[in-house]
């Protein structure tokens, strides 16, 4: 099931030479909705200093489809589309207010980190069951 994960302004200083929202700011609009996904899955953020553990960005692939100028209001909603041992794969589609249009998708996968072995760990059982609420 996809959810709502971020809600979001394109504000003039986030826009680039073009006049259009710059690939920053859409990372960053990611990342925080990616937070948010993971938090619903199970995770606390709190078990960065509890645990140490959190995660690693492995690889993003980023589809962009259609530029936003200032002003624009825009939401981000996101599923999980793969389980794995250690990792989640995630796609998150940016979506203009206005409109509903698709902005731009991210597929995203990111692995359960041991924070201070800096090694990946196996997803508790936890965010596995989170996890699976939230397959698209």
């Amino acid at each position: 099931m996809e959810l709502l994960t971020y809600q979001g302004v394109v504000y003039p200083a986030q826009c680039d030479a073009m006049g259009h929202m710059n690939v920053q700011y859409y990372i960053a609009a990611f990342d925080q909705a990616s937070w948010h996904l993971v938090a619903a899955a199970g995770y606390c953020p709190s078990w960065i200093e509890e645990r140490r553990e959190g995660w690693a960005d492995r690889r993003y692939e980023i589809d962009f489809r259609r530029e936003l100028p200032v002003g624009s209001l825009f939401e981000i909603r996101s599923g999980i589309v793969r389980i794995g041992n250690t990792s989640l794969t995630a796609r998150h589609r940016l979506t203009s207010k206005a409109d509903g249009g698709l902005c731009a998708e991210l597929l995203a996968v990111t692995v359960y980190f041991d924070l201070a072995a800096r090694q990946s760990r196996a997803l508790p059982e936890a965010i596995l069951r989170g996890a699976a609420e939230h397959l698209i």
